[in-house]
């Protein structure tokens, strides 16, 4: 038996104030799931249900919410725009078949925009692209249009043709037909049923659909316009299948051209599939925590079936729990359902050992994740009193649940408190959620730029750990310098007489822990780790011998071989009038940037290029100053290169440094015997 072929599993992308939210809320008024219209200004949106996104008027979390629009169920999920949020966008990609990506008429494409839309494409997931704010001063459709061919996609192609623009907008004609499939009534079937000034939308729909199709493409040439009926079918097919991206017009605050995307929902984006024949596969893309119900883990089911009372295995933490109950989410209410069939999404009780990302069942079928997120800033978290240290403990560990990239460090010892962000926003919510939800006021210190570090040459580590008895591990590494952005490669070539495969095994788990901080106190990178040779004792061995041993081993290497300092850079594009042009370019060059020859459109100076997040943490906020508001600067991630030399960042290290081996063998055995 197939999965659910009439079901849409919808994700809602966008940068932040492109009208995401206000755009879902009048899917969910006019599907009539709500009796009236949530608002993001009043604080009444059904989706941003946190008091933190309430009262700021943003998303925080992805929300899934179910609607249902002419017979179809849609499983919509409405993610955050923000880019500090970026790691609940990234969760959210994984899990659905299709997009709309919502683009601002005034700000265009936006870097957020073009991260998603990057990942959406690398991830094959069928887009909508969906022009919102086409009422507002500055909406300009054909200069959009424009910038979705050069910044995304030239298979951006319009389904509609905007009538009017700021004040005098007032919708959309279809270039199709109003939603009514090819061939019945109000389906224009030639360019001249159309208004004049729909034409050149006309067009560009006309010719990408040809270029698409061969015998489209004949028939264009010998007999002219192509007609809905001819050019729909593969319409369709092409945005199913991800190679056309329908794009619509419309003012969601006015409630204009929501009912037409809800139409393209049902119609360009494909349904999940699967089987429920097969064994139950899925993964949990999202956690939150009851307090009367505990853990609730968000599933998106991939093959298969799963039931309340069923025992499912937990493949990623090799467990198995019970379902206690299963349920639907509509708006902010939940639907006891029993049971969750492939292809479906739904919130399953009873899973408290589970964490983001864990894959359940089987692991056939499920597909891998996108990372966009990279945190790029730590900090420390300090609270009022002792008293609360261990209330403030519990609640980090239960926000981490929530969102791992937070990546917390708690330092028992030092009893301190450490974790990954990656903006000022996110530091400002996590205050927020703290004090509204725990009860507890905690500040965070200044932000530290994450540096890592890298090997300087090639070389060898050894170790010999072979005291205080009983123990004895011998291992011999190679480390070599590797590509940037190539992360860790690790691989043994030694003898599995002299080593078996198990303590072999022990060792490449260590390996990614024992890299964790470096001869300057940060992650080591862009590497390759070879176990060359390594020796047990039949006696005196064993297995936690080589947790003792890896990171002495590779330390031992790293200090032989001496390593770099890489920083963080980013991509960056800036547009300011042209008068401000040689006072930005003299801040970038202060601020260590490069960037390309300018380029002057419509008197406005746009330049890219890349600059250090170290030294343009205040640059966002400099920016309006600099240019009396008039500057808008667009930001992505691009990777980590060498630090010049007169750049320095030590961090101190966190624990018994394994180069002091004696010292770190007796706390690390002390440890173990606790």
């Amino acid at each position: 038996m197939k999965g659910q072929t009439n079901l849409r599993n919808v994700g809602i992308f966008a940068h932040v104030d492109a009208g995401k939210t206000t755009t879902t809320e009048h899917m969910l008024y006019l599907s009539g799931l709500t009796r009236s219209l949530g608002s993001v200004d009043t604080g009444t949106a059904q989706t941003d249900w946190l008091d933190v996104e309430r009262e700021r008027g943003i998303s925080v979390r992805a929300a899934v919410t179910r609607l249902t629009w002419k017979d179809t169920p849609i499983n919509l999920v409405d993610t955050p725009g923000h880019v500090d949020f970026l790691s609940e966008v990234e969760r959210s990609l994984r899990v659905m078949d299709g997009a709309v990506l919502v683009v601002s008429a005034v700000e265009g494409v936006q870097s957020q925009t073009e991260v998603i839309w990057q990942a959406l494409r690398e991830l094959g997931i069928p887009t909508i692209l969906y022009v919102n704010k086409m009422d507002r001063i500055g909406a300009d459709a054909s200069a959009l249009l424009g910038q979705l061919h050069r910044f995304l996609s030239p298979g951006a192609v319009p389904i509609e043709a905007p009538e009017g623009a700021e004040g005098a907008f007032v919708g959309a004609v279809s270039l199709l037909g109003g939603g009514e499939e090819p061939g019945s009534a109000g389906t224009p079937d030639a360019l001249d049923e159309l208004p004049e000034w729909a034409e050149p939308y006309r067009l560009r729909l006309m010719e990408a659909v040809a270029e698409l199709d061969d015998e489209l493409m004949m028939k264009y040439l010998d007999e002219g316009p192509l007609s809905a009926r001819d050019m729909l079918p593969v319409l369709v097919r092409c945005a199913r299948k991800g190679e056309l991206f329908p794009v619509l017009f419309g003012a969601s605050g006015k409630g204009i051209g929501v009912r037409a995307l809800l139409d393209a929902i049902v119609r360009y984006l494909p349904s999940p599939g699967g089987s429920e024949e097969k064994p139950a596969a899925g993964v949990i893309f999202k956690i939150e925590k009851d307090p009367a119900m505990g853990r609730i883990a968000y599933v998106r089911l991939y093959e298969g079936v799963i039931q309340n009372r069923d025992t499912v295995v937990n493949v990623t933490r090799e467990l198995q729990e019970k379902v206690t109950q299963i349920r639907r989410l509509q708006g902010q209410k939940t639907e006891d359902i029993g049971v969750l069939r492939a292809g479906d999404i739904a919130a399953v009780y009873g899973w408290n050992r589970a964490r983001i990302g864990d894959i359940v069942g089987s692991p056939e079928g499920v597909p891998g994740e996108k990372r966009l997120a990279v945190p790029l800033l730590t900090v420390q978290a300090k609270w009022r009193n002792e008293a609360e240290y261990p209330a403030v403990v519990a609640a980090f560990q239960e926000l981490a649940d929530e969102d791992p990239l937070l990546d917390l460090q708690w330092l028992q010892e030092e009893r301190e408190l450490h974790l990954k962000v990656m903006g000022p926003i996110q530091i400002e919510v996590l205050t927020h959620l703290l004090r509204s939800r725990f009860g507890l006021e905690v500040e965070f210190g200044a932000p530290t730029v994450i540096y890592k570090e890298t090997p300087a040459s090639a070389g060898e580590g050894y170790v010999a750990y072979l005291a205080p008895k009983p123990c004895w591990a011998i291992l011999r590494f190679r480390i070599e310098p590797g590509e940037r952005g190539s992360g860790l490669r690790y691989e043994s070539v030694a003898n599995r007489e002299r080593l078996l495969e198990s303590y072999q095994n022990e060792v490449a788990r260590r390996a990614p822990e024992a890299l964790q901080q470096g001869l300057r106190g940060w992650e080591v990178t862009d590497l390759k780790v070879t176990l060359l040779e390594g020796e047990h004792h039949i006696w005196h061995t064993h297995p936690l011998d080589f947790v003792v041993a890896t990171p002495m081993g590779i330390m031992n290497g790293l200090a032989n071989v001496g390593t770099k300092l890489l920083e963080p850079i980013l991509r960056f594009r800036l547009s300011v009038p042209e008068e401000f042009g040689g006072k930005l370019m003299n801040e970038l060059v202060v601020m260590r940037g490069e960037f390309d020859t300018p380029v002057v459109r419509r008197e406005r100076m746009e330049l890219e290029g890349l600059l250090p997040v170290a030294t343009s943490l205040d640059f966002p906020a400099r920016l309006g100053s600099l240019t009396k508001g008039r500057g808008t600067l667009s930001t992505f991630f691009h990777g980590y290169r060498e630090s010049p030399p007169d750049v320095t960042a030590e961090r101190p290290r966190r624990g018994v440094n394994p180069l002091d081996e004696a010292k770190y063998i007796l706390a690390v055995r002390n440890a173990l015997t606790q």
